[in-house]
């Protein structure tokens, strides 16, 4: 694939079964797009060290509370690590480099450093695809707890992930199974990439939403959705034959979505500029 040497890394990484996919190894080789004179290596190193710091923490009594405790201990007090209030919206807080580096993230990047540490030290834990939050849990049948590592390692009941919900969304929300129901590997990169692809919306950063929805489509090739956004940046970025092919392939597999007149008019223009 003519892909640069990072997204080249990125695609030989997920392109495996998920369970294989290591989440610390994709995430930083979307970051080298975006710095690209890091190593991976470092900040994997990084991740053991802390990991090796924990195990030498852990109690003779390993219970999951017990380890959960000693992570948060670690993380939170000892290396600081916090959520990043201040600057929620920062790019930087995307970026697994940035957040081992700066010690601090949104949910699903601190998620990403608390599972890893976790993987480390032989205690599993799956992340949890919550709307509007993000959250992991011990990988276990009826674990019947949460962690919430934005807000310092935080134990949630399912009862405290209702009333966090609510208040996320400033209104009472039901809270359907399915909102605790753990993310696949693939789903976990793309949910950071779609964050990513929605901070660069906002800062009208075409090229650097290209690289997005990319990646996105790298792991989720028939994502239709990101499949017509991709379609209307060419067009914006003036790749036309690319911006005809994606936006008649969306046409094709959607000719009853509710923007189908509106990509239908954008085709047309295509059609007579090409």
């Amino acid at each position: 694939m003519d892909f640069p040497r990072a997204r080249q890394l990125f695609y030989l990484e997920i392109n495996q079964p998920d369970g294989s996919i290591d989440l610390a190894k994709a995430s930083l080789y979307m970051a080298l797009e975006e710095y690209p004179n890091i190593d991976p290596d470092e900040y994997l190193d990084a991740l053991d060290a802390i990991a090796d710091e924990v195990r030498s923490r852990l109690p003779p009594q390993n219970y999951p509370l017990r380890i959960i405790q000693t992570i948060n201990r670690y993380l939170y007090e000892d290396c600081q690590f916090s959520g990043n209030e201040v600057d929620y919206y920062d790019p930087r807080n995307s970026f697994l480099n940035q957040v081992l580096d700066r010690r601090t993230g949104i949910p699903i990047s601190l998620s990403l450093v608390y599972l890893e540490v976790a993987k480390r030290i032989d205690f599993p834990m799956v992340g949890i695809g919550m709307p509007g939050h993000f959250l992991i849990r011990p990988d276990f049948e009826d674990a019947g707890i949460f962690v919430d590592a934005f807000n310092g390692g935080e134990i949630l009941f399912p009862e405290d992930c209702q009333g966090r919900l609510s208040q996320i969304y400033g209104q009472p929300m039901e809270l359907q199974p399915a909102f605790l129901a753990p993310v696949s590997r693939r789903q976990f990169l793309g949910r950071m990439l779609g964050n990513l692809k929605a901070i660069y919306l906002q800062q009208r950063d075409a090229v650097r939403v290209l690289g997005a929805i990319e990646r996105i489509l790298l792991l989720f090739p028939d994502a239709l959705l990101e499949r017509r956004d991709r379609g209307i940046l060419y067009y914006q970025l003036g790749r036309l034959a690319e911006a005809r092919q994606d936006l008649g392939l969306y046409l094709t597999n959607a000719p009853n979505a509710s923007d189908a007149a509106r990509i239908r008019q954008l085709l047309d223009r295509l059609d007579r500029d090409i």
